[in-house]
């Protein structure tokens, strides 16, 4: 997969708060969105999201992430 697709999601998810809204806003499916963001996560080796079923939330990697993409 495409690094910089891949970093572009990371930070749509978290400007647009949800994984269905950064679906719409990229137009692709919550899947391809899903797929993305676990290739990031492999490629930094730490998870970047608390996820819960209402909410997501960077963890202290996702914050050190959007810090030096400087977009979040």
């Amino acid at each position: 997969m495409d690094r910089i697709t891949a970093a572009k999601v990371f930070v749509t998810i978290v400007e647009q708060g949800t994984m269905a809204a950064a679906g719409e806003r990229l137009d692709m499916s919550r899947s391809m969105i899903t797929r993305y963001l676990s290739e990031m996560e492999s490629w930094s080796g730490s998870r970047l999201l608390h996820r819960s079923t209402r909410r997501l939330s960077l963890t202290s990697a996702g914050r050190l992430l959007c810090s030096i993409a400087g977009n979040c």
